[in-house]
């Protein structure tokens, strides 16, 4: 049960890490150049994977996407990412299925 938390919270980290990286218009590997950390790092930590992460690189990474370190913590925010996607999807479909044919 532990180490399922554990894994739960890197993958929260990773996802964060993700959509602030994307929101700022840099690819994993602009990150990890800018960085200097590799390229396999940054991606290991975006998949759904066990990757740990000392507290003074992801300090390094929040300042740089000047976002706060407690950012990549809460899983909120990835969930209204969610929330909002699906409902601008959702729009979508029913925009496209009152168009005449």
């Amino acid at each position: 049960m532990a180490m399922e938390k554990q894994t739960d919270i890197y993958n929260i980290i990773g996802r964060n890490l993700r959509k602030f990286r994307m929101e700022r218009g840099y690819t994993q590997r602009g990150l990890s150049e800018a960085l200097l950390l590799s390229e396999s790092f940054i991606a290991k930590l975006e998949a759904k994977t066990y990757q740990t992460i000392s507290i003074d690189t992801l300090l390094l990474i929040a300042n740089f996407l000047d976002v706060d370190i407690t950012s990549f913590f809460d899983e909120n925010i990835l969930n209204e990412e969610i929330h909002r996607k699906k409902k601008s999807e959702k729009k979508k479909r029913a925009k496209s299925e009152k168009k005449p044919r």
